[in-house]
């Protein structure tokens, strides 16, 4: 009796040893107001859960659940700060981010979630025209700190002014503190259009990338797998398209 005792027991211990290895470890994302992609619901620099809002992270929770993946979802400010999380904490992941060659082995990635033009802005009176970067470093342009267009900006050698938020180069531009905003599209626009600016003039699209949810290295394969099955699954059904049709 008490032999069959110890091997029931011992069995109980097996199943639940293997039911918790097949359940993947909850995820805390991270994210950034970068409209209308993802941004807190009252326009904050923090917030949390059901407090945010966008076209990215309405796809993220669709993706987790189908995945059957747990998570915590918190936007905070600024990027620099999430992205290092991000990059040095096991099961924290980041979105959206720009899927570039010199950040392709310091995360596992899943997506594309969407596309991101990368583009040269100006006020809707401007004259300036452009054909490439080069012709374009003889202006004054304003980009974001820590963001992937600085950054590819820089290495151009070009030497942007860097604002801590993005919506404060749509200030700079309308009064003439800077002639050209290196910023995403439709993202910019967007955020212009939240400010109430509309009009503004697309001088050069000198880029473009995809964007994805950048996870932690220390985040299983198998975790990112079901990830990945699950956006592709709701890529096909329509429901990408969906979600996107409810804020462009």
């Amino acid at each position: 009796m008490f032999k069959n005792t110890l091997l029931t027991l011992a069995a109980s211990l097996s199943l639940i040893a293997s039911v918790a290895q097949s359940a993947p470890e909850p995820i805390n994302l991270l994210t950034e107001n970068f409209p209308p992609y993802n941004m807190a619901v009252d326009g904050k620099n923090f917030a949390r859960d059901e407090n945010i809002t966008g076209i990215a992270a309405d796809i993220v929770r669709e993706m987790f659940q189908r995945a059957g993946v747990e998570y915590t979802l918190t936007l905070r400010f600024p990027w620099e700060r999430i992205y290092k999380m991000a990059l040095e904490m096991p099961g924290y992941g980041v979105f959206v981010t720009a899927r570039l060659p010199e950040r392709e082995e310091l995360f596992k990635w899943v997506g594309p979630i969407g596309p991101d033009d990368w583009v040269l802005l100006a006020r809707g009176d401007s004259a300036i025209e452009v054909s490439n970067l080069e012709q374009a470093g003889q202006y004054r342009i304003g980009a974001y700190k820590g963001d992937a267009i600085a950054e590819h900006l820089a290495a151009q050698g070009l030497e942007p002014s860097l604002a801590l938020r993005d919506q404060t180069n749509v200030d700079k531009l309308q009064s003439g503190a800077i002639d050209l905003w290196a910023t995403g599209d439709p993202a910019g626009r967007y955020l212009a259009k939240q400010q109430g600016v509309n009009g503004l003039k697309r001088v050069l699209k000198f880029d473009s990338a995809e964007l994805y949810l950048a996870l932690n290295k220390g985040v299983p394969d198998e975790t990112v797998a079901r990830l990945q099955a699950a956006l592709e699954q709701m890529r096909a059904d329509g429901t990408l398209d969906s979600i996107q049709g409810r804020y462009l």
